[in-house]
């Protein structure tokens, strides 16, 4: 809701942005709800960031084909997949995947290194992806992947347990 204005077409400039949902029935999840908030707003609005770059480009692709959907998208038809899913009784996934630009390997390696950014200056501190990290991998003692392929798009997996203990 915080983003719908970000989502909405803009003139002739940006589309607008699909967002799909497929949303896996879940348990209850011992968690920082407030922090995984944050993390969820900073994916999503690097994806946002990713489809409008995409838009500057003219370039638009399936999503990802490391996703497990591997859904096809059409040229011009900017997206993001947000989708759960239970793993297992222990473990819960979310991904946020967009068909934007993508991440080349040498960025990617590096994403989630404080103060890396790839935006203009001013648009970004390059601390949003290393904050997010912090909170899936050492607060929740979870996992923080990403897949990309360049001109494909890329896909955040989050791996976080159902319990904290």
């Amino acid at each position: 809701m915080i983003l719908e204005h970000r989502l909405q077409a803009r003139y002739d400039k940006y589309p607008e942005i699909k967002v799909i949902k497929k949303y896996g029935q879940l348990p209850n999840v011992t968690c920082y709800p407030g922090q995984l908030n944050q993390v969820f707003m900073n994916i999503i609005v690097n994806a946002i960031d990713a489809l409008e770059a995409s838009a500057n480009n003219s370039q638009w692709s399936a999503v990802n084909p490391q996703t497990t959907d591997n859904q096809k998208l059409t040229k011009n038809n900017p997206q993001i997949q947000i989708k759960t899913e239970l793993i297992d009784e222990k473990w819960i996934a979310v991904s946020v995947a967009d068909n934007g630009l993508g991440i080349n390997e040498k960025v990617r390696s590096k994403l989630f290194d404080p103060f890396l950014t790839t935006k203009a200056v001013g648009k970004g501190t390059g601390l949003g992806l290393s904050i997010s990290y912090q909170i899936i991998v050492e607060k929740h003692k979870g996992e923080l992947r990403c897949f990309s392929t360049l001109g494909k798009g890329a896909e955040f997996v989050m791996k976080i347990p159902v319990s904290l203990v």
